[in-house]
């Protein structure tokens, strides 16, 4: 619920009371709030008991008549871009005329009301201010949300580059004052290493983008027949010499080979990420079980792993923006903290999702499922010939 505040002023008392009760019991529904908008009623006889009101605050809306005893109407609004007290002001008089209206909005009056005025009028102009007054304030909490997320992203951004470069900075200082002379063999260490945090710096800039262009809605979409087998084949070849190196199985048996509707690579893109996670967090001479199956109207794709595995509470942040689990068995894994937000945001866009189950020391079970169309989501209605578009 919202409450809003208002403040009548009028010299006439049965005025006053007259529109308290019309909007005593008042309220409004706006589907960019929570629950009803409601109003708290507040009264001033002249402008100089409004201004120090006003002084108080907080107002919200303000219904102000013109002709007032000591200062009029027009001084109040004068007064109040003085001392920039900001609220929404509906001009209220007797004599209405177009100069009068146009001194009044100059001053920052926002709407005017012509006496005298049935309750359906006062309430249609109250409506009109409340909305204009959530939706201005709903502007402003995205444009600071906005400015939060950029910070944060920023911050992350900053954070997660500082440690890399600062580490190839410190290969190259060492490459250039040879300590272990023209020997250059020696180095080879420092040059490996060097080439690994700059393949988790281009990781980290290549899953940023993506994450961007799907979040934002301008990266390009190609819609296809995706052949999903195909691609976990492909994701499974692509993580192979890591997993061959420390010896890890991959085990992905023959079945159906299901066809999907979908941009081919956003599939990669769910593929190869649980793919190398599951080779990356793996333990030496472990397994990696792929399955691939579809199960009513949804392709059910999972990756079980015998990795070090996560506790309830990390597996409930990991598909968070920017969530790495660090602990004594992960501080030396490279990784960006996106991959696995990105493969949530692309499930969803098929209308799925992705889930974890996992034990610590056992390992992980990642299962993404996507909805199954026999159509192309996004063939233009009437298409006769069924052809797949661009978005």
């Amino acid at each position: 619920m919202t409450r809003l505040n208002i403040l009548i002023v009028d010299d006439e008392l049965g005025m006053r009371l007259a529109v308290a009760r019309a909007l005593e019991h008042f309220s409004i529904t706006l589907p960019e709030v929570e629950g009803p908008v409601e109003f708290n009623i507040t009264q001033a006889g002249t402008g100089e008991e409004a201004l120090e009101l006003l002084e108080k605050g907080p107002v919200d809306i303000l219904l102000l008549d013109h002709k007032l005893p000591g200062i009029s109407g027009l001084d109040v609004l004068s007064e109040m871009a003085e001392r920039k007290i900001d609220c929404l002001t509906v001009m209220i008089t007797a004599y209405a005329s177009l100069d009068t209206a146009v001194a009044a909005t100059k001053r920052g009056a926002y709407d005017f009301l012509a006496k005298p005025f049935t309750p359906d009028e006062l309430k249609a102009t109250v409506r009109k201010m409340a909305k204009h007054l959530v939706l201005q304030r709903e502007a402003r909490k995205l444009a600071e949300e906005k400015r939060q997320v950029r910070f944060q992203l920023i911050s992350v951004v900053a954070h997660e580059l500082k440690a890399p470069i600062g580490a190839i900075e410190g290969y190259l200082y060492l490459l250039r004052d040879k300590p272990a002379g023209n020997d250059l063999a020696a180095y080879d260490k420092a040059i490996d290493r060097s080439i690994t945090r700059l393949q988790g710096m281009r990781k980290l800039i290549t899953d940023l983008l993506d994450m961007t262009r799907i979040e934002s809605g301008q990266k390009k979409r190609e819609i296809t027949p995706v052949d999903f087998r195909e691609v976990v084949q492909n994701a499974i070849d692509t993580a192979a010499p890591e997993a061959n190196a420390r010896g890890i199985a991959i085990n992905f048996p023959p079945g159906e080979a299901p066809v999907l509707w979908a941009d081919r690579g956003e599939i990669e893109i769910i593929a190869n990420n649980l793919l190398t996670n599951a080779v990356k967090y793996n333990r030496d001479g472990g397994r990696v079980d792929v399955t691939l199956c579809v199960d009513g109207e949804r392709l059910v794709f999972a990756v079980a792993d015998t990795g070090i595995g996560l506790t309830k509470d990390e597996a409930a942040k990991l598909f968070q923006d920017f969530v790495r689990i660090k602990n004594k068995k992960t501080k030396d894994i490279m990784g960006s903290g996106l991959g696995l937000s990105i493969v949530k945001k692309i499930a969803q866009i098929y209308g799925g999702d992705v889930a974890v189950q996992s034990e610590p020391d056992v390992g992980s079970t990642f299962t993404v499922t996507l909805r199954q169309d026999q159509t192309p989501p996004e063939a233009p209605a009437g298409s006769a010939d069924g052809q797949p578009t661009q978005a």
